[in-house]
């Protein structure tokens, strides 16, 4: 049995590889293992996103809590983003969400965070999996009025969209919005902040019905949103993923603009105003070289960490930074929230658009986009980390390095959350970059399956 955690939390298919019995077993160990130095009866918040297994899996993993004494407060249907704001906000001991993010319906995924809403790191989360692999040796299990109950709440909604609107102040009347809500957790929030700020909106997918989640829409499938926003004649398309951690934008021509773009407008204006702490924004391996460059043009330090938001925030707390993400769009305003947040950073961008008067075509110039070419190789789960295992596949990848060297470069990496080895390349021809990922994905596929 391999690591249960990856960079996002325990993922799998729902009742397949995520199993009810796995849901209350990450329950009573989360519970004991966040909980244990308090002296109180401890309480743990619990949401999810739209998918039909969420119900299943949170009530699992709740009646695990209360079986080890726990008390927990679900909130239903929330971003992830909003757990994290809530769980600290109302002082809870720990915060946990039932989602598996951009991916499927089948999938699901359960997270933790720590009373403070950061996500835990990965000493915490080698205590919760050595509690279950031990079958929960030494832990008491309560009786009678000791056991823990479930409190169910209907207003956190509410409350997580007046935090989001009183923490980035923008008058959006004029603005006309396209939004995909993914069919996920943003189907009301998002919807309902941008209303209140005065924007005109118009929604796509936010008609959720537990299966229909990131099916075809959201931040992964971005072409019904790029063509609507230019239908409507919009002045910006916002797309969340389904548990709506994550941000991408479409400007008025119907271009994407990713999560680096997005990193560089707002960063720039953070900066011109004085808010951008220690003058720098933590980014990953992943993101795009023009990034790196648009930071050495404008005086912004770019502080680099490996794949996955949780070492993103990390490396920011390290050195003080307010601002960090992904090119995927997760995007983290360490003022505000501790997490990725799709609205914060909705409302952020549209904040720039709004003050500068400029459309967001323009604003995106900033960066120069280079060439990136992106192949995913499906390979069994538990052999994704060993890629470089396999003799013909580690002298592909060290070909690909000589012959980009000084002119682009070659990232290969397992995914944190899929069963998938991602193959990246940059370079000066998208052609032939697309070309040679493709081969090699097929060769790590290939070989590896």
């Amino acid at each position: 049995m391999g690591r249960l955690f990856g960079t996002d939390g325990v993922r799998g298919v729902a009742n397949e590889e995520l199993t009810p019995t796995l849901a209350m077993q990450l329950g009573q160990a989360g519970a004991c293992v966040l909980t244990k130095e308090k002296e109180h009866k401890p309480t743990i918040m619990v949401g999810c996103d739209t998918r039909i297994s969420g119900d299943m899996l949170a009530n699992a993993l709740m009646a695990g809590a209360c079986s080890v004494g726990a008390n927990c407060v679900y909130v239903g249907v929330l971003p992830t983003p909003a757990i994290a704001y809530l769980t600290r906000k109302y002082k809870v001991d720990a915060g946990v969400v039932i989602s598996a993010s951009h991916n499927p319906v089948e999938f699901n995924g359960i997270k933790f965070f720590d009373g403070d809403g950061y996500k835990l790191p990965d000493s915490l989360e080698d205590e919760i999996e050595e509690l279950i692999r031990s079958g929960m040796e030494g832990v008491k299990f309560p009786t009678g009025t000791s056991v823990g109950k479930i409190k169910y709440r209907t207003d956190a909604r509410e409350e997580y969209i007046n935090h989001s609107i009183n923490s980035v102040k923008v008058d959006l009347r004029g603005l006309k919005i396209v939004v995909d809500c993914a069919e996920g957790a943003s189907y009301y929030t998002s919807i309902e902040a941008l209303k209140e700020l005065g924007a005109e909106v118009a929604a796509i997918h936010n008609n959720p019905d537990g299966t229909n989640i990131n099916a075809n829409c959201g931040s992964t499938h971005m072409e019904e949103l790029q063509a609507r926003v230019v239908y409507e004649k919009a002045h910006v398309g916002l797309a969340f993923d389904g548990d709506a951690d994550r941000l991408l934008a479409v400007d008025e021509t119907g271009s994407i603009v990713d999560g680096d773009q997005i990193m560089a407008i707002v960063g720039n204006h953070m900066k011109e105003q004085g808010r951008l702490k220690q003058n720098m924004i933590v980014a990953t391996v992943m993101s795009n070289l023009g990034f790196f460059l648009m930071g050495e043009k404008n005086g912004i330090r770019i502080e680099q960490t490996k794949v996955g938001d949780r070492y993103v925030l990390e490396r920011m707390k390290e050195v003080g930074a307010n601002l960090g993400g992904e090119q995927s769009g997760h995007i983290i305003f360490l003022d505000e929230n501790t997490t990725g947040d799709g609205l914060l950073s909705a409302l952020h961008l549209l904040q720039v658009m709004a003050e500068t008067g400029k459309p967001l075509s323009e604003l995106a110039g900033l960066m120069e986009v280079l060439p990136q070419a992106l192949v995913n190789a499906a390979v069994p789960n538990h052999k994704k980390e060993n890629y470089m295992d396999y003799p013909e596949i580690a002298e592909a990848i060290e070909a690909l390095n000589r012959r980009f060297a000084g002119e682009g470069r070659v990232l290969i990496r397992p995914s944190g959350t899929e069963p998938m080895v991602r193959v990246m390349i940059e370079g000066k021809d998208k052609k032939e970059i697309d070309g040679e990922a493709k081969k090699l994905a097929v060769l790590i596929q290939d070989i590896m399956l």
